[in-house]
């Protein structure tokens, strides 16, 4: 069962666009409540569910779905696994000590060998986040808690600033470990919010074209609108991979090593079939071995798709270290 909606080496996950937008809408939600009601409690959740064992069954329920709403840290552990039993039991703590800014998902993988293997886990303890149907390995192995603190520090601050996710509101009289519905308030539209909607419901139908037009709509009017941008490299992406013949664009990029167009076209493939580092360092090879316009065109496809990925991905930072020293 390979998990719905999620990306698993980085590939392009335009449903998480989608993702983004509704749980932006949802947190929105949840603090006009809170202000409606004069700063009182949205209901909540009890700390009980702030960790949760998950299994394959569960698996999109538990944790794909719930990423929509909150971060949620993947704890990769066995009964057999010594240092397993020293992080395991640091990282429940930390879920309850930051208090619904994540919840931590404890996965047995002596009895989830294909989760395992979906998210390429090759050493226990492995820990993974996955933040609005994204997947992001963190770290692995026991590590200091100042370490691990300034790891999920991180992680809250991309699944804020990026997805809109500002964590779940516990309730510390809640019972049980169901999750409530935080009151649905009226809030106001945002200037763009037809118009990234419209982008949305373009690439649900597959009208790439229209989510391209629409997303350039909305930068029109607000040149430095993250969620656009982000969209609009996306979808130029696959209108741009759309219709290629894949065998044949990697035959050329093969037979032609120097050729800037078939590589810049390999490289568009590599990145929508998830092979990130593969599409970066074909790149950044053809900005060192090439001069003038084609080496100009390299540089610009790279950073096209260095804008897809997204600059919190360590890849993208050393891509970009890469690339200077190749420049400079």
């Amino acid at each position: 069962m390979q998990p719905r909606n999620m990306s698993m080496s980085g590939v392009v996950d335009l449903a998480a666009v989608k993702a983004a937008q509704e749980a932006k809408a949802k947190a929105e939600q949840a603090r006009a409540e809170a202000a409606r009601q004069g700063g009182g409690t949205v209901p909540g959740v009890s700390q009980s569910s702030l960790v949760i064992d998950v299994d394959e069954a569960g698996f999109e329920r538990e944790v794909l779905q719930r990423s929509t709403e909150v971060p949620v840290v993947i704890d990769f552990w066995a009964e057999w696994c010594e240092p397993c039993k020293q992080l395991s039991p640091l990282l429940e703590g930390l879920a309850r000590e930051y208090n619904g800014r994540f919840v931590l998902a404890k996965i047995d993988v002596d009895a989830n060998q294909m989760l395992m293997q979906q998210f390429g886990v090759q050493g226990i303890p492995a820990v993974f986040a996955v933040v609005a149907g994204q997947a992001l390995p963190l770290f692995q192995g026991a590590a200091p808690v100042e370490q691990i603190r300034q790891t999920l520090d991180q992680l809250i601050q991309v699944g804020e600033e990026r997805f809109g996710l500002t964590g779940l509101v516990v309730d510390p009289d809640a019972e049980g470990g169901a999750q409530q519905e935080a009151p649905v308030a009226e809030v106001p539209a945002g200037p763009h919010d037809a118009l990234l909607e419209a982008a949305v419901q373009a690439l649900d139908a597959g009208d790439l074209a229209g989510a391209v037009q629409a997303y350039r709509n909305v930068l029109n009017d607000d040149p430095a609108n993250t969620e656009a941008k982000l969209g609009l490299a996306q979808a130029e992406l696959l209108q741009r991979v759309q219709g290629l013949d894949a065998q044949q664009v990697r035959k050329d990029a093969a037979d032609r090593p120097s050729d800037v167009a078939a590589q810049i076209a390999a490289a568009d493939l590599d990145l929508v079939g998830g092979h990130v580092e593969d599409a970066f360092g074909r790149l950044i090879e053809a900005v060192r071995r090439t001069a003038g316009d084609d080496r100009d065109a390299a540089r610009v496809r790279l950073l096209e798709l260095l804008e897809v990925v997204g600059s919190d991905d360590p890849r993208v930072t050393a891509a970009r270290t890469q690339l200077a020293r190749v420049l400079f």
